[in-house]
């Protein structure tokens, strides 16, 4: 039982792809001090060639939601009354998966008589990487499998300044390592980054800025119709193909983050998102924003990749600032844009 009542502990449950991850933080009220309890998550991984599937993204969800969220619980110290307030994840993302997790929110909701908080997925990334690195007031890189955004906050919204027009990068880069049979595990953009260190000849690629918005579809498409043709001629290598595709796309990923920057004025950056994990893509950042005499900002695969702390820490600070979600309105969103959330928690 805890002791102090200046603390609120929020409890986090997010599985909106094919991680499902469950949180436990703590805020001090009186100190501003945020501790992360427990941040515990499982990944479905498939065979090599393929993606997941949210059928079966969220069978592994329900089969795994339980045991993490015990450990959580376990590892966090915690007893269920100690607990203020439940969070989960209200989108965006896939339906089946995020429907998986948001059904076990309400029933301990209801088990445990605690408020619920429905969260933005890309919401919880900001906040925990503003937690995690200190950025003050960053024009944001999101970029992950289903989402990228090049993002700046004004006046209690987080504005989306451009975004993919099509597939996002993440998605881009988990397609081709299809393309490869690369393995899935950890993850397949993990595995084509490794592959692209090794790269040594550059093969031109379609590069697709419109204004401050990004298209990444007919890359790819242009990369899977020339593959097969180069590596059977041996033009090129796994590898090349992997370093050329990297670097135009985290070529456009600078340039309009860059335009961004500008704009606003700001002198840092901060990248979330699993792809915000790469560390070519925090380089090429970090020698464009030295340009400007600015910082760049990112997290490790402990918060860039989707959690459940990510979604306890956004949770808390709404619930702080008075907002709970009711249990009619507990629903899921595949499209829940970053700038529909009214962020009250900052100035």
């Amino acid at each position: 039982m805890k002791s102090n009542t200046n603390v609120l502990i929020a409890l986090g449950l997010e599985g909106s792809a094919n991680k499902v991850g469950v949180g436990v933080i703590s805020h001090d009220l009186s100190t501003g001090a945020v501790e992360i309890l427990s941040n515990i998550r499982h990944t479905h991984i498939t065979p090599p060639g393929t993606g997941f599937l949210p059928r079966d993204t969220a069978a592994h969800h329900r089969e795994h939601i339980l045991p993490v969220l015990t450990e959580a619980l376990k590892v966090a110290g915690i007893e269920t009354e100690d607990i203020d307030v439940i969070c989960y994840t209200k989108g965006p993302g896939m339906g089946a998966p995020l429907i998986s997790v948001a059904v076990v929110a309400r029933t301990l909701s209801l088990l445990w008589n605690k408020p619920l908080v429905g969260v933005n997925h890309c919401v919880g990334h900001i906040e925990m990487g503003r937690q995690v690195t200190g950025a003050e007031n960053p024009v944001v890189l999101y970029v992950s499998g289903g989402n990228t955004q090049v993002i700046a906050y004004a006046e209690q919204r987080y504005r989306i300044f451009g975004e993919t027009l099509d597939i996002a990068v993440g998605n881009c880069l988990d397609r081709f390592a299809r393309v490869l049979n690369l393995p899935n595990d950890p993850s397949p953009g993990y595995n084509i980054e490794q592959y692209a260190k090794r790269g040594e000849k550059f093969i031109e690629l379609p590069y697709t800025v419109k204004g401050m918005d990004v298209s990444f579809s007919g890359i790819l498409s242009h990369i899977e119709s020339i593959a097969p043709d180069l590596l059977s001629r041996n033009e090129c290598t796994p590898e090349d193909l992997c370093f050329s595709l990297q670097e135009t796309l985290f070529a456009m990923l600078v340039e309009t983050t860059e335009r961004a920057m500008a704009h606003i004025g700001s002198k840092e950056v901060l990248i979330v998102g699993g792809v915000g994990c790469n560390l070519r893509l925090q380089s090429m950042m970090a020698q464009m924003a030295e340009q400007r005499d600015g910082k760049v900002f990112a997290t490790d695969e402990r918060y860039c990749i989707d959690n459940g702390i990510m979604i306890a820490h956004a949770g808390l600070l709404a619930f702080r600032s008075g907002y709970t979600t009711p249990l009619e309105n507990s629903t899921c969103t595949q499209r829940y844009r970053t700038d529909e959330v009214f962020v009250k928690w900052r100035e």
